[in-house]
């Protein structure tokens, strides 16, 4: 009995559901091969942003894909005791993609570590299906994710030092920097130089995507994805492959 191959992990610096992902998203849905793909949209991140910010990524998740001819259904999990739902769990089963979207990696994290459903999304890549992460939820569906110090008050991320606590790990040996453009070089550098001994960092810009599958990866959207493998750092644009 052939084992089904696992399914393509896309990681996104930011802009989901917005337009200009339009292009890119009708992508991932044709990689499915169906013809009317059933997609799970996870805003699990921005829980802590309060419940009106939740359910707006929520909505905007089903209106972006539903225009483009999808079968969406929103899964409201905030917190590891709702990620226990068995409504939860059996939607993510049967996705053929599985969007997690923006806000807090390291509550995200939380509940994928407290509840089955990180282990349902596993589940889902490996028996096939597209998994999506963007900004936070890239950067937690990775092998390592990234949780600053903030400055008080502030609420600013400081560079230095960063800690690297274990992500869902659908890529080996990567670690996600979304909104990468944002960023000063400078900045991205130090961080990237931080990064675990023998890993890869992947500085994501916004609206820019990277796609892999079987270790080769490919970028798609208007920016660039620069692959950083200790002090090396490699530039790649929307067309351009790549393998880690």
């Amino acid at each position: 009995m052939l084992r089904p191959m696992p399914g393509p992990v896309a990681l996104i610096g930011a802009g989901e559901f917005l337009a200009p992902m339009a292009e890119f998203d009708r992508g991932l849905m044709e990689a499915t091969g169906r013809s009317r793909p059933r997609v799970v949209i996870l805003p699990t991140a921005s829980a802590p942003d309060g419940e009106s910010t939740f359910q707006t990524w929520a909505e905007m998740g089903v209106q972006h894909f539903v225009a483009l001819g999808a079968e969406v259904e929103p899964v409201f999990v905030r917190t590891a005791a709702e990620g226990r739902d068995g409504a939860a769990l059996q939607a993510i089963g049967e996705a053929d993609i599985v969007y997690l979207s923006g806000g807090h990696p390291r509550h995200l994290l939380r509940v994928l570590r407290e509840s089955p459903m990180g282990g349902a999304i596993r589940a889902a890549n490996a028996r096939g299906a597209v998994v999506a992460g963007c900004s936070a939820g890239a950067m937690a569906i990775v092998a390592r994710s990234m949780d600053f110090r903030f400055l008080p008050k502030l609420r600013l991320p400081l560079p230095f030092p960063v800690r690297w606590p274990a992500g869902l790990a659908l890529v080996d040996g990567v670690a996600v920097l979304p909104h990468y453009d944002a960023w000063p070089e400078p900045l991205s550098a130090l961080v990237a130089l931080q990064a675990p001994r023998g890993g890869v960092m992947l500085g994501i810009d916004e609206d820019t995507a990277a796609v892999g599958r079987n270790g080769t990866w490919q970028v798609h959207g208007r920016g660039r994805v620069t692959v950083w493998r200790g002090r090396h750092r490699e530039r790649f644009r929307k067309g351009d492959a790549f393998r880690l």
